[in-house]
């Protein structure tokens, strides 16, 4: 492949809405999942007299219930991030590639 075909496929509209929603959807749950961790590590360090309060009247603290909600966001996120790939960033990598192969074919390159 020369720096022809190569510019032709990296300025393809496909190919440029394809990264785009992939960054995007990966920054935005990056983003999401920074948020609630550093927010918990900070509880831990600047509030831990909370996280050691019951939580039920109890022996359950509110650590426990806000720690295991963090690894269930991090499924949850992960769902997300297949769903959305599966559905829609396939779709376009597939047509990005349909292209992509239709400019490397106009070459003779296979």
């Amino acid at each position: 492949m020369d720096d022809v075909q190569v510019e032709r496929i990296l300025q393809n509209p496909k190919f440029k809405k394809m990264v785009s929603k992939k960054a995007t959807l990966s920054w935005t749950l990056t983003i999401i999942m920074l948020i609630v961790y550093v927010g918990f590590m900070l509880l831990v360090g600047y509030n831990k007299e909370f996280l050691m309060s019951s939580f039920s009247g109890g022996v359950t603290t509110w650590g426990i219930p806000l720690g295991l909600g963090i690894i269930v966001l991090s499924f949850v996120l992960c769902g997300v991030y297949s769903y959305i790939a599966n559905n829609t960033l396939d779709q376009l990598n597939e047509e990005a590639l349909r292209e992509v192969e239709n400019i490397t074919h106009e070459k003779g390159l296979h």
